[in-house]
């Protein structure tokens, strides 16, 4: 999905192969589920050079991509792309897409009600959500890049893609890529 993205909007692209069972790129560092037990278990020296090989390289050069747009006086639209399990302890989750973002701040609101609009009406069979599966306002490196930047030059929204969409038919998942990618084109194009 963020490959597509990228693409599709000449946008430039940071990604990662690191599993978050070993560390939680998307957590800030002593956060309950930063690591899992495995990882917790291992003591601090490992745990230490889990942090040093994966997550600060990662957050330094996300860090660096939003500086740079900023210094050059732009205003940054970052979509953080995630999926989420469909059924999670015991409780189903009713979305087929999540758009996370913090409520305080009118551009991300705008942004992600547009968003959805959009995927409405290419793809009305899609339940897209706002603030779920997750609060948009929530541990992550979008709040960490919020506290640094103000609503005028950076915009963080998390995307969240129902895992049952990945691993089910890949024509299905390919349409729903497709329709995500166009109904974001729509709303960038309708701000």
């Amino acid at each position: 999905m963020a490959r597509e993205l990228a693409a599709a909007l000449k946008a430039p692209l940071l990604s990662s192969t690191v599993s978050r069972l070993l560390v939680d790129l998307n957590r800030s560092v002593g956060h309950a589920r930063f690591h899992l037990d495995a990882v917790r278990d291992a003591g601090p020296a490992v745990r230490e050079a889990i942090v040093e090989r994966y997550y600060q390289p990662y957050r330094a050069q996300a860090g660096q991509y939003v500086q740079r747009a900023v210094e050059r006086g732009r205003r940054v639209i970052h979509v953080s792309s995630h999926s989420f399990t469909p059924v999670l302890d015991g409780a189903v989750r009713t979305a087929d897409v999540g758009l996370l973002y913090d409520p305080a701040r009118a551009g991300e609101v705008a942004l992600c009600e547009r968003w959805q609009a959009a995927l409405k009406a290419l793809a009305p069979d899609l339940n897209v959500r706002r603030n779920y599966p997750y609060a948009g306002k929530g541990d992550g490196l979008t709040r960490e890049l919020r506290r640094r930047y103000s609503p005028r030059t950076y915009v963080g929204v998390e995307l969240e893609i129902n895992q049952k969409h990945v691993e089910g038919a890949a024509d299905r998942f390919r349409a729903l890529r497709r329709a995500v990618i166009e109904a974001l084109r729509a709303a960038l194009a309708a701000g």
